[in-house]
């Protein structure tokens, strides 16, 4: 599998000692990738880097909006309904909602639409 070399300048060290810009095992994604459906034989070595890239933007736009949610609550810890309520709120999570439990879908005197995460949103980018 290719990753950055020292070459690159994307070297990252860090605990565990991995290269490159990505923080997610690139190992287990090539696996997963590999169970993904019995016509997967070969994986290029580009596919599960981007796929990681992908990933970690995903899960920093879900945390960031369930944080300015969290905020809202005048709390500094986020909690699952924090993430149950981001998804509901964002037109752009709607394949997530099946997911998440309908008992928690707000936070406790929490009432948040789309409009103001997004004007949250948009003022805490800048």
């Amino acid at each position: 599998m290719r990753q950055a070399g020292a070459y690159s300048g994307l070297l990252c060290g860090g605990v565990a000692g991995r290269t490159g810009p990505h923080s997610l095992p690139l190992a287990r994604i090539k696996k997963i990738m590999k169970k993904s459906g019995d016509d997967v034989k070969m994986i290029s070595g580009e596919a599960p880097i981007i796929f990681s890239k992908a990933c970690e933007l995903f899960i920093q736009e879900l945390t960031r909006r369930s944080w300015i949610i969290a905020m809202q609550g005048k709390r500094r810890t986020l909690h699952k309904e924090d993430l149950t309520s981001a998804v509901i709120a964002t037109d752009l999570f709607d394949f997530l909602i099946t997911l998440v439990s309908d008992s928690d879908t707000r936070s406790p005197g929490v009432t948040t639409t789309t409009m103001e995460v997004e004007t949250l949103y948009q003022s805490s980018a800048t």
